[in-house]
């Protein structure tokens, strides 16, 4: 086999394209000539893959939205595994998007290529049949969080813990005052982040809650900050109405850096203001009958990332009905108003950090290196 493989890899929406992206920019320090292609975004592209169809074609989320979009999306699965298994690579990549990459392995195995999914679904969170798809999909799991591979293990399934890229990528100590520079915020304002999530579903359904907690939390000295996917800012300019926030393209990790505080949606966000000491305050709302069909599959009683690790309730979650303005604006304000309990929730932070910060590209390109004889 060629010194460097070829990847064929599907990361969906803009956090399987910030993972993926960090994962090959580890692999090409491994393999200089690498060679990746499939369906990615900007990150992805910027360490050299060549991308069949944008990320954004995966954006989408739930049940309902899935309906609405099964025949491109099956179009899509279809043309892309047939290319694949045409021109075979060393092996095929799905990086999270399981809905869409299960499938997609499993074809792609049965023809005789090798597959790795980057991300172990939440089976311990919820949908634990879907142990059965991986066992089908997937020669290798790379595992985020250490509790993972063990659970794979029992079910035959390979798996290594490889770490969170994030915590990687992410510094121990965020640089707080380059960052509010960047943002033209003053050094001594209180900075409310506010993160509504990344997919058009979820600015439809986040967005007016945080804007609205915006308006509660208002007053002289505080800024609010609301990072946007670009192409979704003409969503989110119509619901300001009255509110003072800067709207910042992207920038994310920017806002959490400067921030005293973020209302942030359920999803890699919070892992993010983990990472960067940030306390924060849980957010989530969706169409309501994914919400029924979801919450009787509930297996703990965490739905955000850092308390999940923690095993505890280390920050707020409201979730559905209870994530309002008023709840929201409610907790803020006691994050906000508690310093012990602010120092407390850094220290756990560090921990976590600690945690995670396992050098992902190193340990995921042995798996791989390993897996494909390279």
């Amino acid at each position: 086999m060629q010194a460097s493989p070829r990847l064929g890899m599907v990361a969906g929406e803009a956090s399987g394209d910030l993972l993926a992206g960090l994962l090959l920019q580890g692999l090409r320090a491994r393999w200089p000539a690498l060679k990746s292609e499939g369906i990615g975004g900007p990150k992805m592209i910027a360490q050299g893959f060549e991308t069949w169809w944008p990320h954004s074609k995966l954006s989408i989320f739930g049940y309902v939205d899935a309906l609405l979009n099964i025949r491109e999306l099956l179009s899509i699965r279809k043309q892309l595994g047939t290319r694949l298994i045409s021109n075979k690579p060393d092996v095929f990549i799905g990086v999270d998007a399981p809905d869409f990459n299960f499938g997609l392995e499993t074809r792609l195995r049965e023809a005789g290529i090798k597959t790795v999914h980057f991300v172990c679904p939440s089976i311990w969170a919820w949908r634990p049949e879907r142990v059965v798809k991986i066992k089908a999909a997937a020669d290798h799991v790379l595992c985020l969080f250490p509790f993972e591979p063990e659970i794979l293990h029992k079910a035959g399934i390979g798996a290594t813990y490889v770490g969170h890229p994030l915590a990687d990528a992410i510094p121990m100590e965020a640089p707080r005052a380059a960052a509010r520079e960047a943002l033209k915020v003053a050094p001594d304002d209180t900075v409310i982040a506010l993160l509504p999530g990344s997919r058009k579903s979820e600015i439809k359904y986040i967005a007016p809650a945080l804007i609205g907690a915006a308006k509660l939390l208002a007053k002289p000295g505080r800024r609010f900050v609301m990072p946007v996917v670009p192409g979704l800012r003409g969503l989110v300019e119509p619901m300001l109405q009255g509110a003072e926030i800067q709207l910042v393209d992207g920038q994310s990790h920017a806002a959490l850096a400067a921030c005293d505080l973020t209302l942030v949606a359920s999803g890699t966000a919070t892992l993010e203001a983990a990472l960067f000491k940030r306390p924060m305050v849980i957010a989530y709302r969706m169409n309501a009958l994914n919400w029924w069909r979801m919450k009787g599959k509930g297996l703990q009683p965490w739905v955000g990332l850092p308390n999940i690790l923690a095993r505890e309730f280390l920050v707020p979650e409201l979730i559905q009905d209870a994530c309002t303005p008023e709840a929201l604006a409610r907790e803020a304000e006691g994050l906000l108003a508690d310093a012990p309990r602010r120092a407390a929730l850094h220290q756990r932070f560090v921990q976590l950090h600690e945690l995670l910060r396992q050098d992902t590209a190193q340990r995921a390109s042995d798996a791989i290196a390993t897996l494909i004889g390279a």
